[in-house]
Formats: structure tokens, sequence, C-alpha cells
């Protein structure tokens, strides 16, 4: 079971001061890796109407994502975490690794509007737990207030 607590004092310890955004979602994505078993861990931010690929951990992955469609774009759309137990069951799921069995993706929120979503995968089915989200979303909150 992951320390959040633990592990969004270790966030907050390592961007505190960086003025780079670039720099804190690459680490960000990173302490996540070192801390969890997950497959792919990664950042897409808004640019124009798609979500394009930012820092991530984990084997190459889709390069744009439009607005509304698969989990991301969808987590997007509604600006709530998605929490998807089988994603292979998730109308639209853009399948950007086969190995993938279950997804969870975070709003990333400046000035009340998404400007990016955490996007986590996991091999395993049902990977995602209520206090993985709590946590998440917290660990989400850190990195908004830190970036420009």
């Amino acid at each position: 079971m992951i320390d959040y607590n633990l592990l969004n004092q270790q966030l907050s310890a390592l961007i505190k001061g960086v003025g780079n955004n670039v720099s804190i979602l690459a680490n960000a994505a990173a302490l996540l890796k070192e801390q969890t078993n997950w497959f792919w861990i990664g950042f897409y931010i808004v640019n124009d109407r798609q979500l394009e690929l930012g820092p991530f951990q984990g084997p190459v992955a889709c390069f744009t994502i439009p607005f509304g469609k698969g989990v991301c774009g969808t987590a997007w759309k509604l600006q709530q975490t998605l929490r998807v137990p089988d994603v292979h069951q998730f109308p639209g799921h853009i399948a950007c690794s086969s190995l993938s069995n279950s997804e969870i993706v975070l709003p990333l929120f400046k000035n009340n509007s998404v400007f990016g979503v955490l996007d986590i995968d996991s091999t395993e089915f049902d990977d995602f737990s209520i206090e993985d989200q709590r946590g998440l979303e917290q660990f989400c909150q850190i990195l908004a207030e830190a970036l420009n």
C-alpha cells in the first residue's frame, strides 16, 4: 500500500522552488514510478482542443488525444477523476499499449480550468482504489500549485 502522506511530502520537497514546469512534471512522474509498480505514468497537457504528451515514465505513448476521447479526454471533458477498472470495457478507449488493463486519470486544474491530466495505467485489472484516487488528487493539487 502506498503511503500518500509520505509521497506527497516527498513531492512538495522535490519541487519546492523549481520554476520549470517540464522539470516539475518529469520528476513527479519519476517519483510515482519509483514508489509504485504501475505500468505507465505520465502527463498530457492541453494545447488547443487536444491533449499533448508531456513528461512520462514507461513505454512509448500516444502523442495526442482529442477532447472528450478515451479516458484522458473524457476526464478532461468531465473535469473529474476517472477510475477505470477494465479499460477494455471503456467506450472509445485509446489503447496506447495492449498491456494496460486498468487506468486512473486525474485532471490538473489552474484558475478553475483543466490545463492537463495525470494518466496512470496498470497491467492489473481494477488496480486503483478510492484511497489511490484521494492520494493522487492531493498529489495533483500540490503539482498545480507549483506550476506556472
